[in-house]
């Protein structure tokens, strides 16, 4: 992120961080970074609106032009949220399903 940051151009350029750092993590920069007008931005999600973007995702999905399945890569009952959880502070895999049937 940082490294990053400090690349960008004087006067125009800007960073943009994009997903969730760990918890851990610190950012850390001289402030005369900033006041050489360099612009740093972040982005949850990729700025995702679910009110108003959802549902065109909702229709790719059911006309079969977006595979959502393949980006799935832990199912877990809800008996063990707890393991889902611990895939996620792991950054194991993309997106995890708890079933609440099961």
């Amino acid at each position: 992120m940082i490294s990053a940051f400090e690349c960008v151009r004087d006067g125009w350029g800007v960073a943009v961080l994009v997903g969730v750092p760990n918890k851990d993590d610190a950012f850390k920069t001289h402030p005369v970074n900033l006041l050489n007008e360099r612009t740093l931005k972040g982005t949850f999600f990729g700025n995702f609106k679910p009110r108003t973007d959802l549902p065109s995702v909702v229709e790719k999905y059911m006309n079969k032009e977006l595979e959502l399945e393949k980006f799935i890569t832990h199912e877990v009952p809800f008996s063990e949220i707890n393991k889902a959880f611990n895939y996620m502070l792991q950054g194991a895999g993309l997106r995890r399903i708890i079933r609440m049937g099961e």
